[in-house]
């Protein structure tokens, strides 16, 4: 195998660079009062850029990187980091975690501990997990294709690839966002891998809909709340499908502007209701994510893979998986929250439904040990 240890050592020179680069600003205008009704509003965006400046401590964000198991293998021509901590239990099963858009592997540091070692946080250590945590091609530290048409479905066999590298011929599967529409994927493709899947994002990707099919009233209520949202807050997605190319000039040369475009989901996709992001997430939480793909410069990568998407060979008529189910649905925007129904589509086997009643798009890193506990609770009965 050509599995190998990864260290991260990244050169001093490139943190002051970047913070040079935070010395010469400018600023653009804004209408007073507007809030985030035209986009990230200069006020939250000056206090998170001295913060970033004057405060952030990357070596901090890299010896938390250090202290679990990272890797490096190749698979299909492109170098794949991964993180590998395995379990104390003596029924660990391996599971594997992608992150999603735009964040990267830092946001799922957090639940490792809970899913490795249960018995420190109160749980049983016979519910541990062997949890593996790779960075997408694309982003992080893992290698960038250059040709074209790579998608999802690259990515899910990818993933199967490494798990079977690491010795694990059936695994478990959590995913939401980028990660889940990669893991959708791949149990439609790979069923007799998956022991079960758990997700916060049922439907990515979307099952296939004639379109004169018959639809509920939740259903139609869903798929129009979707389009709504689309029209108002989907113009990223339509012009990271059509032109990425052109914002990547923008994102690789501003880390100002790389923080606004990624900071503005975040907020907005856990859209708090007090308005203030920081009750969520730390500022060095934030931070470490944009930094991470200021350092690697994948920002251009990661969106290529919404142009990529045409290529997918998204579900059709014929794609149903019989592979164990378990959704979480959290707090969050209405177009993350499909009736069972709809979801039963393609994945008909569900065998947990339930309401979290709290936490936003980015929930794993907001709040690890309850999406630690539903994933536990899910694969108890999957053992």
């Amino acid at each position: 195998m050509n599995i190998k240890p990864f260290y991260l050592n990244i050169d001093p020179e490139e943190i002051f660079k970047l913070k040079k680069r935070l010395d010469y600003i400018r600023w653009p205008d804004e209408i007073p009062e507007s809030n985030w009704e035209y986009g990230i509003p200069i006020g939250f965006m000056k206090d998170i850029i001295d913060y970033w400046k004057n405060e952030f401590d990357w070596k901090k964000v890299q010896n938390k990187i250090n202290s679990f198991s990272n890797y490096k293998v190749r698979i299909d021509d492109l170098d794949i980091h991964f993180i590998h901590e395995r379990g104390n239990g003596s029924n660990s099963i391996p599971i594997i975690i992608p992150h999603g858009y735009p964040g990267s592997f830092y946001e799922m540091l957090d639940i490792i501990p809970y899913l490795t070692n249960p018995e420190k946080y109160g749980g049983d250590p016979e519910d541990s997990f062997d949890v593996i945590i790779p960075s997408i091609p694309g982003h992080g530290f893992s290698e960038s294709p250059l040709q074209s048409g790579f998608e999802d479905r690259q990515v899910a066999n990818i993933l199967v690839k490494l798990m079977n590298l690491l010795g694990y011929e059936r695994f478990a599967a959590h995913g939401y966002d980028l990660g889940a529409s990669i893991l959708g994927l791949l149990c439609l493709d790979h069923p007799e891998k998956v022991i079960g899947y758990h997700t916060t994002s049922p439907g990515n990707p979307s099952p296939f809909v004639q379109e004169n099919a018959i639809l509920t009233e939740a259903e139609e209520n869903y798929l129009k709340l979707c389009k709504e949202w689309y029209n108002e807050e989907g113009a990223y997605a339509h012009m990271l499908g059509t032109k990425p190319q052109t914002i990547g000039y923008s994102l690789m040369d501003s880390p100002v502007g790389l923080a606004a475009f990624i900071l503005e989901k975040w907020y907005l996709w856990t859209n708090p209701p007090s308005g203030d992001l920081y009750k969520h997430f730390t500022k060095e939480e934030l931070i470490a994510n944009v930094t991470i793909y200021w350092l690697t410069q994948t920002i251009n990568s990661a969106n290529r893979l919404y142009f990529e998407g045409k290529h997918t060979k998204w579900p059709g008529p014929e794609d149903i998986s019989k592979v164990p189910i378990g959704v979480s649905l959290t707090a969050t925007q209405q177009n993350e929250r499909p009736p069972m129904e709809y979801v039963k589509r393609m994945f008909p086997n569900i065998v947990s439904w339930e309401e979290l009643g709290k936490g936003g798009h980015f929930v794993a890193t907001e709040d690890p040990m309850l999406i630690a506990g539903r994933i536990q609770s899910f694969f108890k009965s999957l053992r």
